[in-house]
């Protein structure tokens, strides 16, 4: 390097005129001149020639670890600047953002040259502890700066030439200075470029540094996703040859990653394998479709989802293949679609003999994986029975399907069951559709009213309960099902099996264990209890409390209910609809409840009620024949579907004196 000759003879007379108490100095730049003042405001001694002031241990090892990373990518380019000046009395000094050395290149004499003995490590060389000079003005201004000789407001630098530069982070925040000086007299133009370019190459490490880490974890966390994710993930390249697998993929293949790694796709997806082929050709993702996947032992069914993968270019590099077993999905659709069971044997109300001998019998039958067979009447609870039993069993973590049998359309029962394939029958849904056994798998399939059930359909489901598989609609093939039957029928099957409705080797597979609900006439001692316990829960659904008057026990108590629990349950939410004191008495119950003996007559036989305490007044009387003849007027509509004149004829009354009746009572027809 070729030293030049300072022109700056100028700047000592501006620089003693200043210190002397001169404001007003002339021909420095103007860097210069703000950082003296600067200084003098904060009291700088220019004379003080003892050694600067150092970092104590605790704060400089804090320090230096702070800036562990920033001095790890500095110093090889430091010590590639350092080469450039020496032997030449020059230093090369990384500071902190607050002026604090934390790290120094230069020679031994170098270091021990009372002109460069304050560059060592923990200096401080911010304008408040230094002065003016290149560091510390460089800090303030955020910029570039060669300060020289005289410019230096401590005399003791006047000798000293530095160059120095702020290095920021990726957002514009300063972390450091980068500093070279030495002798005022070998100053040179081209010193603070090299540094600057020095700082420029800094920054843009830390930057590669930085880009490095945050896809190094980018890199960890989609490897974190792609090992624990619960579906199974198949890289492939543009030939179709898989060359990536995650845990989840190895564990629905049944296969080491070893004998999966270079297996051709058309080996795992077998007649399927053409769409994997098609995606890599023409670029067009997959999704969601049904294959059954090759494993050691067995056929895998499960959702494939295919993605390309294309470089820059746009050309195939290969593709992600997402396997989903169909067993997840049909638990997420289970669980969306209420196919679970929430009632327990507990939940079933009832101290009589025979209810508790029928829990009995249905708890002991739940812990065998034998099929059920629930009989008795409408409105019995069979199904109050059927998830008592599912959740009492080992199959209680899997899914509840329930399928009433005879609310099907015949045509429609096969497809309910057992599903169907894309385009098995006109209207069928895209894609297809799993039957209730397929949704079922794993858990309990209750089919409600059996006995509905056609034939030919009687014929399937006795095929599917013995090979345990199912065949959808359309499809050959044979789908595994893991399903805990029970059934449930208010009809006589071995009558059915007589008069040929029904199978017999059907009837004889159902009936393994057959449990008879008793109906609620033959456990009058459970109706109080059960008008107690429907009474107290829609009570506290709207927020009200009942108190029931004797009569209305008694009554309850001689009906014959015809319809079970369900009727009972209709009664109670009845009664507190209609009452006004929150006091449920005989006028709230339905003609048919508490004059189960008479009909309701009109005009020249009036209505006969049962015997009713003497303390029912005349207004009390005459609510309860004014809610008899509503009953029995809405029963009559029902029964002949809103034909007014065959219910006036039926009632004996004209037409007209049936409409005058049908206002007073607001009955809409």
């Amino acid at each position: 390097m070729t030293a030049i000759n300072s022109c700056q003879h100028h700047v000592l007379p501006n620089w003693k005129a200043f210190i002397g108490g001169e404001n007003h100095v002339h021909g420095l730049r103007p860097q210069i001149i703000e950082s003296w003042v600067r200084c003098q405001e904060a009291n700088v001694n220019p004379y003080n020639n003892s050694v600067h002031s150092r970092l104590d241990g605790i704060d400089l090892r804090k320090r230096l670890a702070e800036k562990e990373e920033l001095i790890k990518v500095a110093k090889p380019i430091m010590g590639n600047l350092y080469q450039f000046v020496q032997g030449s009395g020059f230093v090369v000094v990384l500071t902190d953002e607050q002026g604090y050395v934390m790290e120094i290149f230069g020679d031994k004499d170098t270091l021990k040259n009372p002109m460069t003995n304050n560059f060592f490590q923990g200096a401080g060389w911010c304008e408040e502890l230094a002065g003016t000079n290149a560091i510390g003005t460089a800090l303030v201004i955020q910029a570039p700066i060669q300060v020289s000789g005289e410019e230096h407001y401590c005399q003791k630098h006047h000798c000293l030439t530095c160059s120095a530069a702020p290095i920021f982070d990726h957002n514009g925040q300063m972390i450091g200075i980068l500093d070279m000086s030495g002798a005022s007299a070998t100053s040179h133009l081209h010193t603070l470029g090299m540094v600057v370019a020095a700082t420029e190459a800094i920054m843009a490490q830390l930057d590669i540094r930085r880009k490095n880490q945050e896809l190094a974890l980018s890199n960890h966390r989609l490897t974190n996703i792609f090992n624990t994710m619960s579906d199974g993930v198949l890289m492939v390249d543009e030939r179709g040859i898989v060359n990536q697998l995650n845990p989840a993929a190895k564990k629905i293949l049944n296969r080491s990653e070893r004998e999966v790694l270079g297996m051709a796709i058309d080996r795992i997806f077998g007649g399927k394998s053409y769409l994997t082929k098609e995606m890599l050709a023409s670029k067009e993702p997959y999704e969601d479709i049904e294959i059954m996947v090759n494993t050691n032992k067995c056929t895998f069914h499960c959702l494939a989802t295919g993605e390309p993968l294309t470089d820059e270019q746009g050309k195939v590099i290969g593709g992600v293949i997402i396997l989903r077993p169909i067993k997840q999905i049909q638990n997420l659709v289970n669980r969306f679609s209420g196919y679970c069971a929430t009632l327990q044997f507990s939940d079933i109300v009832g101290e009589s003999v025979e209810i508790l001998e029928v829990i009995r019998v249905a708890s002991l039958a739940a812990v065998t994986s034998s099929t059920i067979l629930l009989q008795g009447e409408s409105g019995t609870g069979k199904e109050i029975f059927a998830q008592a039993i599912h959740n009492h069993s080992e199959q209680r973590k899997g899914p509840f399907v329930a399928l009433n049998c005879g609310v099907i359309p015949r045509e429609l029962v096969g497809s309910e069951l057992f599903g169907y394939v894309e385009g098995a029958f006109t209207g069928a849904v895209r894609g297809g559709k799993p039957g209730k056994f397929e949704l079922a798998s794993g858990g309990t399939l209750f089919l409600d009213e059996i006995g509905d059930m056609p034939l030919e359909q009687q014929i399937a489901l006795l095929r599917v309960l013995q090979e345990k598989s199912v065949t959808r609609i359309g499809s050959d093939r044979v789908i595994p099902v893991n399903v805990r039957v029970i059934c449930a029928t208010n009809k006589n099957l071995s009558q059915g099996v007589e008069k040929g409705s029904f199978r017999q080797d059907l009837y004889y597979r159902l009936n393994v264990i057959s449990i008879t609900i008793p109906p609620l006439r033959n456990r009058v001692k459970d109706i109080r209890l059960l008008f107690k316990y429907f009474l107290n829960k829609i009570g506290r659904d709207r927020g009200s409390k009942f108190s029931v008057e004797p009569a209305v026990i008694e009554c309850l108590e001689r009906f014959n209910w015809p319809g079970n629990v369900r009727e009972l349950q209709n009664v109670v939410e009845r009664a507190i609809s209609l009452t006004e004191a929150e006091v449920i008495t005989v006028a709230h119950l339905p003609i048919e409840v508490y004059a189960p003996q008479k009909s309701v007559q009109f005009q020249s036989q009036p209505l006969s009620l049962p015997v009713i305490q003497e303390s029912f007044g005349r207004e009390q009387r005459r609510k309860l024949l004014d809610a008899a003849e509503r009953q029995q007027i809405l029963v009559l509509l029902s029964k002949w579907g809103g034909n007014v004149s065959i219910v006036a004829r039926e009632l004996g009354v004209s037409r007209n004196t049936l409409y005058r009746k049908m206002r007073l009572y607001e009955i809409e027809n």
